[in-house]
């Protein structure tokens, strides 16, 4: 005699019986253990279902042709005439960097060779060219720095070692060598 239960339910068999109680266990233990596991994944889908569902009103409120209403010819030609037109300013800025490129590139190439033909010039005499040149190479930086397009040359730094330094040799001096073990087994150490 069961006193937990009550009285089967006449009107159902009772393997249907025990399947729905089998079935109550099991969701039952499983909702004990990961509940919280669940209710958080749950609340998650929720939300992200929420982002979905608002980015897709928003593209269809942005993009009325999307959502099916049609637009019309006016709108549409005046929409492509101003993308016309934007892209025809920025070819036409674009152009006038390139001049202003090409200008700059053809003053330091013309002040490149007046450079070089006063070097000449001062060869021809007999003088000295080497202080020139370093003043006139003074004189290109300062014009080099004002634009920003042409890099700057590098300085010529000396190697922090000789041509010679090889690290896998074990030459080159220092305290730092390493030397491999005493050869023979486990008893020759220590």
């Amino acid at each position: 005699m069961d006193l937990g239960r009550g009285a089967p339910d006449l009107g159902r068999p009772a393997l249907e019986e025990e399947g729905i109680q089998a079935l109550q266990q099991s969701v039952g233990s499983l909702l004990a253990s990961y509940g919280w596991y669940l209710l958080f994944a749950c609340i998650a889908v929720y939300l992200l279902v929420q982002k979905l569902a608002e980015k897709r009103r928003a593209q269809r409120r942005n993009r009325p042709e999307a959502a099916g209403v049609p637009l019309e010819p006016d709108e549409v030609v005046r929409r492509q005439e101003a993308l016309a037109a934007a892209r025809f300013r920025m070819q036409e800025e674009l152009n006038e960097q390139a001049e202003k490129f090409k200008e700059k590139q053809r003053q330091l190439e013309e002040e490149k060779r007046r450079q070089k033909i006063a070097i000449w010039e001062s060869i021809q005499e007999g003088k000295s060219y080497k202080g020139n040149l370093k003043l006139n190479q003074q004189e290109i930086e300062s014009a080099a720095s004002a634009s920003s397009t042409v890099p700057k040359p590098k300085p010529n730094k000396k190697p922090l070692r000789g041509g010679s330094y090889n690290p896998l040799s074990g030459e080159g001096g220092g305290t730092c060598a390493w030397r491999p073990g005493r050869r023979g087994g486990p008893s020759s150490s220590g």
